[in-house]
């Protein structure tokens, strides 16, 4: 395909990603937008479940389905390499664009903070969480997580990018999944718990623990092996309460190469 098509279909991705990344903030605080967590045509709640269970499925399967080494050898047989990763990012935001465009809000109220403190309190540490996020892909690599890198090398005719090293930096050395860590934190910091964003909440976060635990660091082990199993040992997954011993920081390797 056209080299400099490429590198406009993957600006065009990233774009995308970017618009739905920012929509996702609001939809998830319920500020700022039309139509959020809390907003929108009202349905029986049993309805209204069973609309917010599949849009969440669909995003599961799409996303973990299509970050598989085995999808990938699949799907590349018909989309060229080089804009793989950023057919991913496409779909990945538009299955996520859908389902903040479909969700059935559940109002029922589990909590409300009512103090300006509390609730500004409650706000910024959300703000902290999706920072956390953001900083987490710059310190594996952004642009190739997003398909940026990759149509960037084949416009300048330099090949496919070497796989990368195992490396740890920054938050990587005190958990081993920061920017899923940063996505607990912000889902959960809610200044109005309603059933639906309770449910929201409940679902993302068992869909995070099943794939990190049981699909992505499977892919980091058979990538990684012995490396990464000892990573695993000195580092905990999401909470920093065991840190590691000083002598195993100056060894350790200087994020991951892998992202689901």
């Amino acid at each position: 395909m056209s080299r400099l098509l490429a590198m406009l279909y993957g600006a065009a991705c990233y774009a995308v990603f970017l618009v739905v990344f920012l929509y996702a903030i609001a939809f998830v605080a319920g500020i700022g937008v039309p139509k959020h967590v809390d907003s929108g045509a009202a349905a029986a709640w049993p309805l209204a479940l069973a609309i917010d269970l599949v849009l969440l499925g669909l995003f599961a399967v799409q996303h973990s389905g299509m970050a598989r080494p085995a999808f990938k050898r699949w799907w590349t047989r018909f989309v060229p390499a080089p804009i793989e990763r950023s057919t991913f990012v496409l779909l990945s935001s538009l299955v996520l664009a859908l389902l903040f465009w479909q969700w059935r809000p559940l109002p029922l109220r589990i909590w409300s903070f009512d103090g300006d403190l509390a609730r500004g309190t409650l706000y910024a540490v959300s703000a902290a969480g999706w920072l956390l996020v953001l900083s987490s892909t710059f310190l594996i690599n952004h642009f190739d997580l997003f398909g940026l890198r990759q149509v960037w090398r084949y416009a300048k005719q330099r090949g496919p990018a070497p796989d990368a090293p195992f490396v740890t930096r920054a938050f990587y050395r005190i958990v081993r999944h920061p920017l899923m860590l940063g996505f607990l934190i912000a889902f959960w910091s809610a200044p109005t718990m309603s059933l639906g964003h309770l449910l929201f909440a409940l679902m993302t976060t068992g869909y995070i623990l099943i794939a990190v635990k049981f699909l992505e660091e499977r892919d980091l082990i058979a990538q990684y092996g012995d490396t990464y199993r000892a990573y695993q040992h000195r580092v905990p997954m999401f909470l920093p309460w065991r840190r590691p011993r000083i002598a195993d920081r100056r060894s350790e390797p200087v994020a991951t190469g892998k992202y689901s």
